[in-house]
């Protein structure tokens, strides 16, 4: 069997093809017999033993150490029928949440730090690179192009920010036309997925980097906001007296051919969640911002109103796929050998 990239190992709808209202096996034949399971180690033994079919290695290898936690986990727990379906439901509710511009399942990822933990274990620090950090939920892909310079809020959103820096190799060469995805919450906390009236995207915007790898654009101070908490990740974080907000910060994702894509956020200093983020995101090196009191370079950088500004500078320094493959590669050999010593 040919080898499938980790995109296209896993189901993404039903079978097609069946009739409806017909039911028919998917055409696979018992391997084996297994024994009846008249004791609980019995059937994690018989589905890992199912398990072993499964063609894609990598695959089977997730599936089979799934297995084994999971089953693991309800043993320790003595886990209860009742908390079992109260799970269940749980998780429904939280796929029923997710709509095309809301991301639910992401959210509990999020604050259980799975999703931080992933974003870290697959893109390790090296050098000078500049560090990752979680997507988050809100990312959309109807943003707008702007130009070097513009907008990516519309006025009245909040105080202004302007943004600038360069997108450089870990040489310290630039990258021309790297293209820059960026998008925020506006001054209230909200994302503009989050307004039931949004008609265009706002506070969001996509531009390139110059030839000398520079980039620049206005937007809007960040705020420190709450996740969402009218949905069961919400009533979740109540459960287990956990606050529910997350740092100031702006999202960027940097995309550039033959470099591996960086996503990425940035926190203003001082912001009081900063210790201790909803989705434990933040990182040292991503916390940055400067005030600027001059209404000339207020002006000069398109804001139309207000003699002062907040300013971001930050150099975007990208991996190229071979030195991200390699690194990768070393950094998960150096973590097996110690978890084996």
């Amino acid at each position: 069997m040919t080898e499938q990239t980790h995109s296209n190992i896993l189901p993404t709808g039903p079978p097609q093809g069946v009739k409806p209202g017909v039911a028919v096996s998917n055409g696979i034949p018992p391997r084996f017999d297994l024994p009846l399971p008249d004791r609980p180690e019995v059937i994690t033994a018989n589905v890992l033993k199912l398990t072993e079919g499964t063609p894609n290695p990598r695959l089977r290898f997730i599936f089979q150490t799934l297995i084994k936690h999971l089953h693991r986990f309800v043993n320790e727990t003595d886990l209860t029928t009742d908390e079992w379906i109260a799970a269940i439901n749980f998780l429904t509710r939280v796929g029923q949440a997710c709509t095309p511009l809301r991301q639910e399942m992401i959210l509990l990822s999020d604050v259980f730090g799975v999703s931080a933990l992933v974003d870290t274990q697959n893109n390790p620090p090296m050098g000078k690179a500049t560090e990752s950090s979680v997507l988050g939920p809100f990312y959309t892909d109807d943003t707008a192009h702007i130009g070097n310079g513009e907008s990516i809020a519309s006025e009245g959103k909040g105080d202004y920010l302007y943004v600038e820096g360069q997108v450089l190799t870990t040489e310290g060469a630039p990258i021309p036309g790297a293209i820059i995805d960026t998008w925020e919450a506006d001054a209230d906390g909200f994302y503009d997925t989050q307004y039931a009236d949004r008609s265009h995207p706002d506070c969001r915007g996509r531009l390139r980097s110059a030839e000398d790898g520079s980039f620049g654009f206005r937007a809007i101070v960040p705020t420190s906001y709450p996740i969402p908490g009218d949905g069961p990740v919400g009533e979740l974080l109540l459960v287990m007296g956990r606050h529910n907000m997350r740092p100031s910060h702006l999202h960027v994702m940097v995309e550039a051919p033959g470099y591996h894509k960086l996503v990425t956020a940035f926190y203003p200093e001082g912001c009081t969640y900063l210790p201790s983020d909803s989705v434990f995101g933040v990182k040292k090196s991503l916390v940055v911002l400067e005030t600027i009191n001059n209404e000339v370079e207020a002006r000069k950088r398109g804001f139309s109103q207000g003699g002062s500004f907040k300013l971001m500078r930050m150099e975007i320094i990208l991996l190229t796929n071979e030195q991200f493959e390699t690194h990768r590669a070393n950094t998960a050999k150096s973590e097996k050998v110690f978890a084996d010593s």
